[in-house]
């Protein structure tokens, strides 16, 4: 399993995975492949989702077609091929726990916009928006 990292603040973590996003769809990665998961506020794209209700929202995980926003805390058992962590607030304990789960949700990388998991004190010294080799 890979984990790239991208360097980003509480504040720039949302806007750094959507980027990561962009990426991965333009490097041929299906829609469908790639789940995001959210330690803090909940991402925009979420929060719009949910604004169709919860049924809705969740009959768009199982028809597995699109990126999917979750809470990090998410203990559906789903299993993508990629797996974008945003590290958009919270504790550190909380964002060290995501970092556990999003591992067991992803199958093949693992994205990190921000500070979370064994070797996040490594993800200074990459750029803002530039993924790092963990």
């Amino acid at each position: 399993m890979e984990v790239q990292r991208i360097a980003a603040t509480p504040a720039q973590a949302v806007e750094r995975a959507d980027d990561a996003v962009d990426l991965l769809l333009e490097s041929g990665r299906d829609p469908g492949d790639i789940l995001v998961l959210t330690v803090g506020e909940a991402h925009p794209w979420q929060q719009h989702e949910l604004s169709f209700g919860e049924e809705r929202y969740w009959a768009q995980l199982a028809e597995g077609g699109d990126v999917f926003y979750a809470d990090a805390a998410l203990t559906r058992p789903v299993r993508r091929e990629v797996v974008v962590l945003v590290v958009n607030g919270g504790p550190s304990a909380k964002a060290a726990e995501a970092y556990t789960r999003a591992l067991d949700h992803a199958t093949a990388l693992l994205v990190v916009c921000g500070d979370a998991g064994p070797a996040a004190a490594g993800a200074a010294g990459a750029a803002p928006g530039r993924p790092a080799r963990a």
